[in-house]
């Protein structure tokens, strides 16, 4: 009975054309079931197709824009003029209401001062000719303006103001190396002149290392006339330039 249901691997088919008929067999029976649908069309679901098909409702237009606001108008009261010409008009309607005016008394005139006056309370003493009513003493003169204080410390000035002030001036000694060595050009200091005219707080600004030392020992020797600044002898701050040419 186990016999009959294995089979035997040696007995295959040796037509392969059966092979091809089966497989053309089944790819027609495939296209046919695909398109069976395709053809009659009205058993496909309708609503389904609708509801995919349909396109969706426009959306609702913007609302409208609010109207514009109204300005009222005020109307100005109408000013009813008692006056024309410095003259007194008698109104045209009788108002219903009217406003009672209260002049204030003026002010009592004990104490003003006359022509020839004694000197009381709001006169000027020893009154004169010609004087007017309420005059009142004569004013104290301005109090003078005051001092300017003097400054505490250095006044910065330009070189050209402090070299006019320059009473000795000592010319540098051109160092041998530098004129060997053909070195040229200026040597920048700021210094502090002292009241009495003298240099203080040399300090380099640029320069050459070569003609620095030489420039240094001949403006420490400078004299200067003191800086007045309100009557007083003042420190400055001032720029200091030597040059040193080769012709020199």
């Amino acid at each position: 009975m186990f016999d009959q249901t294995f089979v035997d691997g040696t007995q295959k088919t040796r037509k392969p054309y059966t092979i091809v008929l089966s497989l053309l067999i089944q790819i027609g029976a495939i296209g046919i079931l695909i398109l069976i649908p395709l053809i009659y069309t009205e058993a496909l679901p309708s609503a389904q197709l609708k509801s995919m098909l349909v396109a969706p409702p426009p959306p609702p237009p913007p609302p409208p824009p609010p109207p514009p606001q109204q300005v009222q108008k005020v109307q100005p009261k109408p000013v009813v003029k008692q006056f024309v010409a410095n003259q007194l008009m008698a109104p045209k309607v009788i108002p219903k209401n009217i406003n009672k005016i209260e002049e204030a008394a003026p002010p009592p005139d004990a104490g003003m001062g006359v022509v020839g006056g004694s000197g009381e309370a709001g006169g000027a003493a020893g009154g004169v000719m010609g004087g007017v009513l309420g005059g009142v003493p004569g004013a104290p003169p301005p109090p003078p303006p005051p001092k300017k204080a003097a400054p505490t410390g250095p006044v910065r000035v330009g070189g050209q103001v402090a070299e006019a002030n320059l009473i000795k001036k000592v010319q540098p000694v051109y160092p041998p190396l530098a004129k060997s060595a053909r070195v040229s050009g200026t040597v920048e200091f700021s210094a502090v002149i002292s009241k009495e005219g003298n240099i203080e707080n040399l300090q380099l600004v640029r320069g050459h290392p070569l003609l620095v030392n030489a420039a240094k020992e001949a403006v420490l020797q400078w004299k200067y006339r003191p800086t007045m600044l309100n009557g007083q002898a003042v420190e400055v701050i001032t720029s200091i330039i030597v040059n040193f040419t080769l012709s020199q």
